[in-house]
């Protein structure tokens, strides 16, 4: 708990995959809602199903590495510390 309120445990990295579901889940709906206009509408639709996930999880990933990179930074900075 002491590291979470000094900021030293990040909880942004589950934030992100949070978000990162609600992104796929308007995604599908906006495919559907596309598709069912009928005409050029499927294409797009189909497209976003199919592109609009993809897309979500590339920047969420993105951020992640972020954060990743900030542990393994810690990582080495405690190992390097002298006492």
């Amino acid at each position: 708990m002491g590291d979470f309120i000094k900021f030293e445990t990040m909880i942004t990295p589950a934030v992100i995959q949070v978000i990162f579901w609600i992104a796929v889940v308007i995604a599908v709906i906006a495919g559907i809602v596309q598709i069912t206009h009928g005409g050029v509408g499927i294409i797009t639709g189909l497209l976003t199903i199919i592109f609009g996930p993809l897309v979500a999880r590339i920047y969420c990933e993105i951020l992640i590495i972020f954060f990743r990179i900030n542990d393994h930074l810690r990582a080495i900075q405690h190992n390097t510390q002298r006492t």
